[in-house]
């Protein structure tokens, strides 16, 4: 495995309910990254988001499709989102949505992982690509 590091930006569009009975705590967002470092890509992707009435406690997943170059080779993934946070401790898994490589990034796999610190986004990628079947 392979690991890529650096930063990303990131812009959060809140949508309107599709269902304007669904429940007050449910969202839905738009995402727009520009990642920086050994993965330099852009994204979009969508992000529905459930909040509860316990401080600290919600969750979220996500699709986004990733454009650019990662260690040198130019082509295009998808990375599935899987998030929770009980009461302030968080849990989050990112992985890359098989046989969604394309380009030099055919066959890919990993898993994504992200930190926040003062505000500033970072990201480790621990990937590898593997002969497409």
């Amino acid at each position: 495995m392979t690991i890529a590091k650096g930063t990303f930006e990131v812009k959060l569009s809140p949508q309107d309910a599709d269902d304007k009975s669904a429940a007050p705590m449910v969202g839905r967002m738009l995402i727009d990254k520009h990642f920086h470092g050994d993965l330099e890509a852009v994204s979009k992707g969508q992000m529905l988001t459930a909040g509860t009435a316990v401080k600290g406690s919600a969750a979220y997943v996500a699709i986004e499709h990733v454009s650019g170059i990662l260690g040198g080779r130019a082509g295009s993934f998808t990375l599935q989102h899987c998030g929770s946070m009980h009461q302030g401790a968080s849990q989050l898994t990112i992985n890359v949505v098989p046989d969604s490589g394309s380009g030099q990034l055919l066959g890919l796999v990993g898993k994504m992982s992200i930190e926040i610190a003062d505000s500033k986004h970072s990201y480790s990628f621990e990937y590898s690509l593997t002969e497409a079947t």
